[in-house]
């Protein structure tokens, strides 16, 4: 190994390091204090209860863990986004858990709870995966109502959602673990089946206080809307738990009593682990985003026995696309070549960049991943298309549609791991968020935005020096370079793969060598849903 490759090797561990930590303070979610209180009260935080739903020993993935991050400081923060969602096992069943965590808010929904909440049904909706409630929430955040009530995409739409899935056959199952209450109080009745804790469970459109100030009616809450009264008397629930671990157990053997469901038919075989060795990834990753690097040394430390077909390997050769397998599914994969490359013509082509020819490329490779019903994989590391008069002349705004017409009409389920940088048209082309990945996770390495710090801050820099001179101040250059750092700070910090994270623009950061495992269990998940909708380009400007 070169000294290179340990620098690389040290500076992408120390990110690995970085989350490691974050993960830690976000998994504690409101604090010590506040799960000491939650168990005094003989309940489960959050995260205890679905390690304790799970298959023990079973592999999970946990979506969006960094929501809400550095986003609520002014209302003492939102860890998690105050809700914690994974996609594990449960008596051998892949399903989707969403816990509200009551040591935040009391479970108060956020703006981006509702966001996150709306984004575990989306993938329960498209995988048709049944899906866990655990509820313990005190409802919508008011000081923040204006942003989680009203819109389409707002708290209303969770159950909309409950409406919809019922009618497709998606598996719902509610346990009332906490409070439930208001317009969150539906959420029960419209799941397929649902449980309720004695004495902590409660379930009510008002509680006491807002009833005596409503109708003058004096109650206790208990009384009102408790395990009790919802399994004897209003019937809303189906189920009494004595606590926590019995409303699991329940869960458990309704669960372990789903029949098989119909498959997508994707093509699997046995397994095989890389044959070279995947902790190789964080020397191979650059410390710089602007450093070149073989993306196929990369695609052979995530494929099994580190094998693939390259499909026109010496044609558009910026993108590489080329059959392989993942934990033993067969996938198509999508992937940046970050070296410079020189074509047969002998023209230079800068690795990470989309020329004509690899856009054409990529293209055909969707269509007959489409055709032979093989889910695809994005490695994406893209700066964006190729500029310039030559480029322009040859139509590379015509190549560039033409790939993302493929991405978006893709009907087999797509993978995208952001490895580097995503930029701009790039991060479109590469099938990014607005292009409907199944699941999209990014390494501690990403950088989202619509180009690079130091380009952006260049533009932006022009534009405030244009606007000061104008008010006529002088620009030393001394201020120049001054102001140049500070916007160059802003906007690095909004290309963070933790800044795209929080607001769920990605499903997760995560560490490289756990990418097998959010792919492999993202095609058992797509295995669920048979695809119903035949491949078409529609038109295009051949």
């Amino acid at each position: 190994m070169d000294l290179n490759f340990n620098k690389n090797e040290d500076h992408n561990k120390l990110l690995l390091s970085d989350l490691n930590q974050r993960f830690i303070k976000v998994s504690l979610g409101g604090g010590k204090k506040r799960i000491e209180k939650l168990h005094s009260q003989g309940k489960m935080t959050a995260r205890e209860r679905i390690d304790y739903l799970l298959d023990e020993k079973s592999k999970s993935i946990e979506i969006a863990a960094f929501a809400g991050e550095d986003m609520y400081e002014e209302h003492g923060g939102c860890p998690s986004g105050g809700v914690v969602v994974k996609i594990g096992y449960i008596q051998g069943k892949q399903c989707v858990v969403v816990a509200n965590d009551a040591t935040v808010k009391a479970g108060a929904w956020f703006p981006i709870t509702g966001k996150k909440n709306l984004r575990a049904q989306e993938i329960a909706i498209e995988n048709k995966l049944p899906i866990i409630y655990l509820v313990d929430s005190a409802g919508v955040y008011l000081p923040l109502q204006d942003e989680i009530f009203p819109d389409k995409e707002h708290f209303g739409r969770i159950f909309r959602n409950n409406a919809i899935m019922s009618s497709m056959g998606i598996t719902q199952i509610a346990a009332v673990m906490g409070s439930c209450v208001a317009g969150g109080a539906y959420l029960p009745i419209m799941s397929d089946e649902s449980i309720i804790v004695d004495k902590t469970g409660s379930i009510f459109l008002a509680g006491s206080y807002l009833v005596k100030a409503a109708i003058g009616e004096s109650i206790d809450n208990e009384t009102l809307g408790g395990a009790t009264t919802h399994c004897e008397i209003s019937g809303v629930t189906d189920y009494k738990a004595k606590d926590d671990e019995d409303a699991l157990n329940t869960i458990k053997n309704i669960v372990g009593k789903i029949g098989d469901y119909d498959k997508a038919g994707f093509n699997r075989i046995e397994a095989k682990n890389p044959l070279e060795n995947p902790e190789d990834l964080f020397g191979i990753i650059p410390k710089s985003r602007a450093d070149q690097y073989d993306m196929y040394e990369v695609i052979k430390r995530l494929v099994d026995n580190s094998e693939y077909d390259e499909y026109k390997a010496g044609y558009g050769q910026t993108i590489i696309t080329c059959y392989a397998r993942i934990d033993g599914w067969a996938v198509g994969i999508v992937a940046n070549q970050r070296k410079l490359v020189k074509t047969k013509k002998g023209e230079m082509q800068f690795g990470g960049v989309i020329y004509n020819d690899s856009a054409d490329k990529a293209t055909r490779f969707i269509a007959n991943c489409n055709q032979k019903k093989i889910p695809l994989v994005f490695l994406q590391d893209v700066t964006g298309f190729m500029v310039g008069s030559k480029s322009e002349h040859s139509g590379i705004i015509k190549d560039g549609a033409k790939m993302v017409n493929a991405v978006s009409n893709s009907v087999v389920p797509k993978f995208t791991i952001i490895i580097g940088n995503s930029y701009g048209a790039g991060n479109y082309a590469m099938c990014g968020k607005a292009y409907d990945p199944r699941l999209i996770a990014a390494w501690p390495s990403a950088e989202l935005a619509v180009m690079s710090g130091n380009s952006a801050a260049k533009v932006l820099l022009q534009i405030e020096k244009a606007s000061l001179e104008k008010s006529g101040e002088k620009i030393t250059p001394e201020k120049e370079a001054e102001l140049f750092n500070k916007i160059k700070d802003r906007y690095d910090n909004q290309v963070s793969p933790y800044y795209a994270a929080a607001r769920i623009w990605t499903d997760g950061i995560i560490n490289p060598l756990d990418t097998r495992t959010w792919v492999s269990m993202g095609i058992e998940a797509a295995n669920h849903s048979p695809i119903e909708k035949a491949f078409n380009l529609g038109v295009l400007q051949v």
